[in-house]
């Protein structure tokens, strides 16, 4: 791990989306480091998935600064950098894919990363049995289960080692099989992440701290309101739902 142990930094970001007066994000500030592990929460049309893609460059924001590494950046080739080390999980796994097979779905990050082609099906193929799934290997991917879809999606990230990826609402309409399987593979990882999640037991599980995403502010709290089962706790003033 570097000294500065900062990955992404949003200070005081702001976003409104183009003939809006309402600002969607009001001066919200969120870290990311090394290795940790973040629950991002809060009501539909918070602005949750617009933070993420503040972080990725697919929109810009109306004010403050995004740094990566400690070095705030804004232009294309900046983003570019940015996205060969951060990897996005869409929320519906059928913007992620569109190759005709599962293998050359995941081939296609690290051919794009410059890696030769028995390179890039060597680490592809390596993934997918690290993940459980050599399986689904040269399965076609229109073909494949919801919770398949969203598992390989995934494995597209990380074919192309990222040092932390961002997860949008990743157990939406997962079965609980799939759901428990996506735990133990966040679980084993060594990278850090961020996950937008309206479930708080696979936040329970998965995460170390959380951010809620209220009135365009970013509010930061410990791992006390991490929990998996009922009772009164520290976090009470907040609405949340259990997974029954």
């Amino acid at each position: 791990m570097p000294a500065n142990p900062t990955l992404i930094q949003l200070q005081q970001v702001s976003f409104a989306y183009p003939g809006s007066s309402h600002l969607l994000l009001n001066q919200a500030d969120v870290t990311l480091d090394y290795r940790q592990r973040i629950g991002l929460i809060g009501p539909n049309g918070s602005g949750k998935t617009t933070l993420l893609h503040i972080i990725m460059g697919l929109l810009r924001p109306t004010a403050g600064r995004l740094l990566f590494k400690g070095q705030e950046i804004s232009s294309k080739e900046e983003f570019r950098k940015l996205r060969r080390s951060i990897g996005l999980v869409f929320q519906d796994a059928d913007d992620q894919l569109f190759s005709p097979t599962v293998i050359e779905d995941i081939a296609f990050g690290p051919l794009n990363l410059g890696m030769n082609p028995a390179e890039a099906l060597r680490i592809s193929r390596q993934t997918l049995a690290d993940l459980g799934l050599s399986a689904l290997a040269e399965r076609v991917t229109h073909q494949l289960s919801g919770g398949e879809k969203k598992l390989i999606s995934l494995a597209t990230i990380l074919s192309m080692q990222p040092e932390a990826m961002l997860l949008d609402e990743p157990t939406n309409n997962l079965d609980s099989n799939i759901r428990t399987r996506l735990i133990s593979i966040l679980n084993r990882l060594e990278i850090g992440y961020m996950i937008i999640s309206h479930d708080w037991d696979f936040l329970a599980e998965t995460c170390d701290e959380i951010y809620t995403l209220s009135e365009g502010c970013a509010l930061r709290s410990g791992t006390e309101c991490l929990h998996s089962h009922h009772h009164v706790h520290t976090y009470g003033d907040r609405p949340h739902e259990h997974q029954r």
